[in-house]
């Protein structure tokens, strides 16, 4: 008789840098998991001395750290910057979420759409094709001014504003209802760098792995 082949699910690969990793208290007693850069630090002294910017970066490239897109290697050499050194590679930086004005986030949604529409002529599911991080489109950059000077001002240049763009408004809501990170922050609410600061921005994040960063 033929031997049973084993139908068992491959290993995940652990964490190249898992000694890095720190637990801190929440409420309730459960805890919660980060990567620690002073623990890095340990191995890679020169990280205490790198930039603060560098040092936002490195958390990042440390976290995402999977041995394909961002490799053990990419995390040594940036925890080994030097200002004067020579750059040979790219930084895998990979963001937390993403933020876009009109003009840009227009396009990148009509690509989205396009990419559904090819998966689905393929017999994939659709859904599959969805942003990998938190997606907000803030609408600003396209607003006219054609009345002003009167309390009535802001009403009237947003109802032509939707009268003007009643199509890419009615894309930008099937957008929000189709992708579920995908968000829309209409004109009105200010400038995009304002309702990034105010509204959209967070000081702390949550990965699908339970990780904080």
């Amino acid at each position: 008789m033929p031997k049973p082949t084993s139908t068992a699910l491959p290993q995940a690969v652990p964490h190249a840098f898992a000694g890095t990793q720190t637990a801190f208290a929440l409420p309730g007693g459960r805890q919660g998991r980060f990567f620690s850069l002073p623990r890095l630090a340990e191995d890679f002294p020169n990280v205490a001395r790198l930039p603060v910017s560098l040092r936002i970066v490195l958390e990042s490239v440390l976290r995402n750290c999977d041995g394909k897109k961002v490799t053990p290697e990419h995390v040594r050499q940036l925890a080994g910057w030097q200002p004067s050194a020579a750059r040979v590679e790219e930084i895998p930086f990979v963001v937390a979420r993403v933020v876009l004005q009109d003009f840009t986030g227009v396009p990148l949604l009509a690509d989205l759409a396009a990419m559904r529409n090819v998966a689905a002529a393929m017999g994939k599911d659709p859904k599959a094709i969805e942003p990998l991080v938190p997606v907000d489109l803030v609408v600003d950059h396209s607003v006219m001014i054609d009345h002003y000077g009167s309390k009535q001002a802001l009403d009237l240049n947003m109802k032509l504003e939707f009268e003007r763009n009643r199509e890419r408004y009615e894309f930008m809501k099937w957008g929000m209802q189709a992708f579920d990170t995908f968000g829309v922050v209409p004109p009105g609410f200010g400038i995009v760098h304002q309702v990034n600061l105010e509204y959209l921005a967070r000081g702390v994040h949550r990965g699908k792995d339970g990780v904080y960063y």
